[in-house]
């Protein structure tokens, strides 16, 4: 079986516990989970939680309909082979001595990044974007030297579908 990245966008109620239990369905059949969001909608009571994990069809078959039979679960949706709108966000510190700051500050200005703290000797910036997008500029930054770095893991809408007038 060929395995490929499959992002899920599922529909949730906001209660204590459903995403460790969606985790656990995850873990409990040895599948591993690359990244995991999960923040309330514009829906009262109701959470997105995308999920990112590498598995084949039929494992993936498998989870969503284990998915569906959670109680908690409003939608599971499967956006892999779907047009989508996916981002990441990233801090990263890096080291900033003088002879560096300014290839930094190039660097940030070339992939549209911020600065969002300035120390003695470092910088924080946020990226925001595909996950191509922060593979690039982390390739650039490693280098210079990367202090340390919190992601946001992906996330997920679907795109409206296109008419055909």
């Amino acid at each position: 079986m060929i395995k490929e990245k499959h992002v899920l966008s599922i529909l949730v109620e906001n209660q204590p516990g459903v995403l460790s239990r969606i985790a656990g369905l995850f873990s409990g059949r040895g599948y591993n989970v690359e990244s995991i969001s999960a923040a309330e909608t514009n829906v009262p009571n109701e959470t997105r939680i995308t999920i990112t994990t590498t598995a084949d069809m039929p494992a993936i078959e498998q989870i969503t309909k284990q998915l569906h039979k959670s109680i908690n679960v409003i939608k599971v949706h499967d956006l892999t082979g779907t047009d989508f709108v996916q981002r990441e966000m990233a801090l990263v510190k890096i080291k900033a001595s003088p002879e560096h700051r300014a290839e930094i500050l190039r660097i940030v200005d070339i992939f549209r990044c911020k600065v969002v703290d300035v120390g003695l000797k470092h910088y924080t910036i946020e990226i925001t974007g595909a996950q191509d997008k922060l593979s690039a500029i982390l390739g650039l930054l490693k280098p210079i030297g990367i202090k340390e770095i919190a992601r946001t893991g992906a996330i997920a809408l679907s795109r409206e579908p296109k008419n055909n007038h």
